[in-house]
């Protein structure tokens, strides 16, 4: 009875001495939480509970340095916090840990700045193995002396989940067993060990519960679990930022781990070489994190089967080849960053649902995309170098029609090219479907065009503009003749006052009126006659543009039997040519009988327009008006002349 009560007294000492310590003499703070969660999902016991780096709980609001000179950053029931643990107080910290034996309520233990030896470090660590301690984490620590064998006893803990990060080692010549086969060893189901610098880890010696394992930042190489068939409940494996190269030795690392689940192999060296590489990968992989490598379109060659969620953002792929992986399990696919020109087709990837097209070099993707991935629910393919044209005016019909499957819509979708529409919206980008229908487009200039060509055939024909062109081709070729015949007469000198065009019909007006009043008597006039001044061996034409030429005026009888004339068209033609030519004013209408509009031809427009236009002199029936009418006749015609009578048109003086 005595011994009992003795032991209860001493255990009733401990216990205030233990209050006064942690109570009385230590003032409590708060810092940020220095543990921060895994972003994936990791089961613990069964559960779906996320497990996170030793979780804080409750934290207070002061930091001072105690009895111990380590600094208290958080002290609750379940957690507790310390900072600058050294050679000089570690020893204290090992006897109060000593204490916390399994049923004890501390759970979660922080220690950040530890600067210790080697073996008093293994000691802290078997220590708290042996405590209820169940999430160790371990923030800067830095080993002062050379790393030495220990008997590491791993039996009866409650750890779950050991963190060590930023690790210092000083001593470069160790064993290797002497360190990684400490850690690899480890009962437990979580092992963090980051920004270390960590080179190589050994295989557990006997199949482990490691379910995470996370060596991120580190510089882990190729050399990493291979021919390791111990890991076989790893389920989560993160081996971020370190330096593996091949990705087929990555497949062959994960062969015999037959739990693993997710892989994170990102912000790597890696490349896949081609097809004389062969990839091995573990059937039971649904997540692989490839990103930030450098790997390029045959990365589709060396994929594991039934990867369910496929990350190769930020790579060098150009494009997805066809055939060559039939990845029917991928649902989600990442093939932001990359170079590649078009969306790909979902012929291998039969059960896609998403998929991120991000930041490639996609000028105008293709329409039929959401035709052949009928299965897609969201697509992103915003902040690509999109050029706006017809092409692309498909792509933003689709967008209509996809019922929201564009992420991102409209914001990251905007023209880059060409430069006058950089910065639109692709919403905002229109073209008229004329524009963009080449079919369409071609059918409407070739009925324009027909239009058109019929339009200029009616009024050519309506116009006879044949006529005027085979007209003005006989008059650039009489002109040509002349000048190459008779250089001597190139400047042409007048020899007629004037030229007397009239039909045959009207030439007894002209033989017993027009010449005889204007030949005979004072003032007599020159008149140049066909019928008496055409040369004979030249052509009708050409004797018409002579004696046009050579005369002042030209004087036109006009008739119903004028217009009836084909020959006193083509003289009203060429002395209406010379009018404009010359730009003299040498027509002279003499209207012999009233014409009707309606008689006149449509192809005598050029008659049409002069007698609208032009000043006539009209023939009178009474015959006291007749002096006065011959009067202003030779006065309009009356000219000094070079010339003596009876010269033919075309002969030389």
């Amino acid at each position: 009875m005595t011994k009992k009560m003795r032991y209860l007294q001493n255990f009733f000492v401990y216990e205030c001495l233990f209050v006064l310590t942690f109570w009385n003499n230590i003032s409590l703070s708060v810092e940020d939480e220095l543990f921060t969660p895994v972003s994936n999902n990791f089961p613990e016991g069964g559960s779906d509970k996320n497990i996170m780096s030793l979780p804080l709980l409750h934290k207070h609001h002061q930091r001072s340095k105690v009895d111990y000179n380590w600094v208290v950053i958080e002290n609750t029931t379940e957690s507790l916090s310390l900072s600058q643990i050294t050679n000089s107080n570690v020893k204290k910290l090992i006897t109060l840990l000593s204490d916390f034996r399994k049923g004890s309520r501390l759970q979660n233990l922080t220690l950040t700045n530890v600067s210790v030896d080697w073996n008093i470090f293994l000691e802290l660590l078997q220590t708290v193995w042996q405590s209820s301690i169940e999430y160790f984490n371990i923030n800067n620590f830095t080993q002062l002396s050379d790393i030495e064998k220990y008997n590491f006893r791993y039996s009866g803990t409650s750890m779950k989940a050991l963190a060590l990060k930023n690790i210092l080692v000083t001593d470069l010549y160790f064993s290797q067993n002497d360190l990684y086969r400490i850690l690899a060893n480890m009962n437990i189901e979580a092992l963090t060990v980051a920004g270390s610098e960590m080179i190589h880890m050994l295989c557990p010696s006997f199949n482990s519960p490691f379910r995470y394992i996370n060596f991120i930042n580190n510089d882990l190489t190729d050399l990493l679990f291979q021919n390791c068939d111990t890991l076989i409940q790893l389920e989560i494996f993160i081996l971020q930022k370190n330096k593996f190269e091949s990705l087929s030795k990555v497949s062959s690392m994960t062969r015999y781990m037959k739990s693993l689940r997710y892989l994170d192999m990102s912000s790597n060296l890696l490349r896949n070489d081609g097809a004389e590489e062969h990839c091995q990968w573990t059937k039971s992989l649904k997540e692989l994190d490839l990103s930030s490598n450098q790997l390029t379109e045959s990365v589709f060659g060396c994929l594991p089967v039934n990867v369910n969620k496929l990350d190769l953002h930020n790579n060098q792929i150009t494009s997805v080849p066809q055939g060559i992986a039939e990845l029917k399990s991928l649902k989600e696919l990442n093939l932001a960053s990359n170079r590649l020109a078009d969306l790909p087709g979902c012929d291998g990837f039969s059960a896609l649902e998403i998929l991120n097209m991000e930041m490639n070099s996609i000028l105008t993707p293709s329409a039929n995309f959401f035709e052949s991935c009928q299965r897609v629910r969201e697509l992103e393919a915003g902040h690509n170098p999109f050029k706006c044209s017809c092409e692309l005016q498909a792509f933003v019909r689709l967008e209509r029609q996809s019922g929201g499957k564009l992420s991102g819509w409209p914001e990251a979708y905007v023209c880059e090219y060409p430069e006058d529409l950089k910065g639109t919206q692709l919403k905002d980008f229109h073209l008229t479907e004329l524009a963009c229908n080449t079919t369409l487009l071609l059918v409407t200039a070739l009925l324009l065009t027909l239009v058109l060509v019929g339009v200029v055939a009616f009024l050519c024909i309506y116009l006879d503009v044949p006529w005027y062109v085979r007209m003005l081709w006989q008059w650039m070729q009489t002109k040509r003749r002349a000048w190459h015949e008779c250089p001597e007469e190139r400047e042409t000198v007048l020899q007629f006052h004037a030229f007397i065009s009239y039909s045959e019909r009207d030439s007894v007006w002209v033989k017993n009126e027009l010449i005889p009043n204007l030949e005979k008597g004072e003032g007599s006039v020159q008149l140049c006659q066909h019928e008496r001044n055409f040369v004979p061996g030249k052509s009708i034409v050409e004797n018409i543009i002579n004696c046009i030429d050579k005369s002042y005026k030209s004087v036109f009888v006009l008739s119903p039997n004028f217009v009836q004339s084909e020959w006193c068209h083509y003289e009203l033609y060429f002395a209406h040519h010379k009018l404009f030519s010359e730009n003299c004013n040498s027509l002279i209408l003499i209207l012999l009988e009233p014409i009707p509009q309606y008689i006149i031809p449509a192809r005598y427009h050029k008659l049409k327009a002069l007698m609208a236009k032009r000043t006539y002199l009209e023939w009178p029936k009474e015959r006291s008006k007749r002096a006065l009418f011959w009067a202003n006749l030779r006065a309009a015609i009356n000219i000094n002349l070079p010339v003596a009578e009876g010269q033919r048109c075309g002969e030389r003086d």
